[in-house]
């Protein structure tokens, strides 16, 4: 395999290093699909396969991007600066959705406050009624919109940059040969997706252990507060 160069092969290494650790530093690629799958309590499957979906469009994102700049011979800076604009409006939409959320699921919460009332009958016995207005009247209505969040976050991740993707990565592989290219972004992306899938296992997991009766009916306000933060962290920096 003549295209396997000793530079390509460094770059792959580097790939695999920087797909795990550029992942397992930012609680963006993980933390809001582990606070939706207990908030909206998905299946495994589905938590999986929400998070390998949108890790898919994070890594293709920056991959359409590079290799337009590659194939228009853009400078390298001038692609970093359009990834750091995706940068921004990625972060500025998870704080977004983050926000909406947490308002929605304070509105859940209160909809869900527990009622009391006495009943008095004929026989003059009385006995007190407990009953909850959202378990009763609004949980049927649920369904209409069980899946903006999902759609909601593969749009940030379609948004968000992959940041060394394309400046450490593409552009010197570039140098070398197509197949090089290809085999460089590969690793970088399975490593990417595949520390995602794993971290989103394990914190499902370990959640599922965890009862707390008297917060969950804020379940769903928590979670929204827990996408803010990632927002907030993005547009710090972090």
């Amino acid at each position: 395999m003549d295209w396997l160069t000793p530079q390509i092969q460094a770059l792959a290494w580097t790939a695999m290093v920087i797909g795990f650790v550029h992942t397992l530093l930012g609680p963006d690629h993980y933390l809001p699909f582990i606070a939706l799958a207990r908030a909206r309590r998905w299946s495994r499957t589905r938590t999986l396969a929400i998070t390998g979906l949108c890790g898919i469009g994070h890594v293709t994102g920056s991959v359409v991007i590079g290799l337009l700049g590659l194939a228009a011979g853009a400078a390298l800076n001038h692609v970093v600066e359009l990834e750091s604009l995706r940068g921004q409006l990625a972060s500025w939409a998870m704080l977004s959705f983050g926000l909406v959320y947490t308002a929605w699921g304070l509105r859940q919460a209160w909809r869900d406050r527990r009622h009391y009332h006495f009943h008095a009958h004929a026989n003059g016995t009385t006995h007190l009624h407990e009953h909850s207005h959202q378990r009763e009247h609004a949980h049927p209505h649920l369904g209409s919109n069980r899946n903006i969040g999902p759609w909601a976050l593969f749009i940030v991740f379609v948004l968000g940059p992959c940041e060394a993707l394309i400046p450490v990565l593409m552009y010197p592989a570039a140098s070398n040969n197509f197949l090089g290219l290809a085999w460089v972004v590969a690793v970088f992306s399975v490593a990417t997706i595949s520390t995602m899938l794993v971290i989103v296992t394990l914190g499902v997991k370990g959640l599922a252990g965890v009862k707390q009766p008297h917060l969950e009916r804020y379940s769903h306000a928590l979670s929204g507060a827990a996408i803010s933060a990632c927002g907030v962290f993005m547009l710090l920096g972090f």
